[in-house]
């Protein structure tokens, strides 16, 4: 990920495909998936859908700059699954997804060639169905000030097109907002005109 580039590609809601050989049926489930620990309440939904299922294999990618990443083969045999279900994802260059296959075996052995495009094919079909959107990569961050100060900060927040995210207004003010990265500098340099303002970067989103 280049400097510049402050976006990144998602998928805007859950998906599900589908892909059958030789009797064995895949179902693939995509979220869009924000946090790891979010992982079992994902796996536990889709098992509940399908708790006689031989296999619930899976992979997600995570953060905007597609860095981490988990794969599972979940006793098919290695390299098989979650590394296809990956390379699906890698290939329509989303993040912030995860992808659960669950197989029924139809009786055959496909054979590790006929696994892995099983698996990459079943993932493909939900990534088909899906929306995929862009959203752009953002900083949070923290502001204190003074309450006299209000109209100039909120001026600031209006003519950026600053998301708020928290806000507490007392005799000293907090607000949390969310600001997209090629913005950054320009708002920062703005706050720190208004005397008395102290802005603390909390995440990137």
């Amino acid at each position: 990920m280049s400097l510049f580039e402050d976006t990144y590609r998602t998928i805007d809601a859950n998906y599900e495909g589908i892909f059958r050989d030789k009797g064995s049926k895949f179902i693939a489930y995509a979220f869009p998936f924000k946090s790891e620990e979010k992982l079992k309440d994902v796996l536990q939904e889709v098992k509940s859908l399908h708790p006689k299922a031989r296999h619930h294999c899976w992979a997600y990618r995570l953060t905007p700059d597609r860095n981490v990443f988990r794969i599972n083969d979940d006793g098919e045999p290695s390299g098989t699954a979650g590394r296809p279900i990956l390379n699906a994802l890698l290939s329509a260059d989303i993040t912030n997804i995860i992808v659960v296959v669950v197989r029924y075996f139809g009786g055959t052995l496909l054979g590790v060639p006929g696994l892995i495009n099983a698996y990459k094919s079943a993932t493909q079909d939900a990534l088909d169905q899906a929306q995929i959107i862009e959203r752009t990569v953002n900083d949070s961050y923290g502001l204190t000030f003074d309450y006299l100060n209000m109209n100039d900060v909120m001026r600031i927040i209006k003519e950026e097109g600053l998301e708020i995210e928290k806000q507490e207004f007392d005799n000293n003010c907090y607000l949390e907002f969310e600001v997209r990265k090629m913005q950054v500098n320009r708002v920062v340099e703005r706050f720190s005109k208004i005397e008395g303002c102290q802005l603390n970067y909390l995440r990137t989103i």
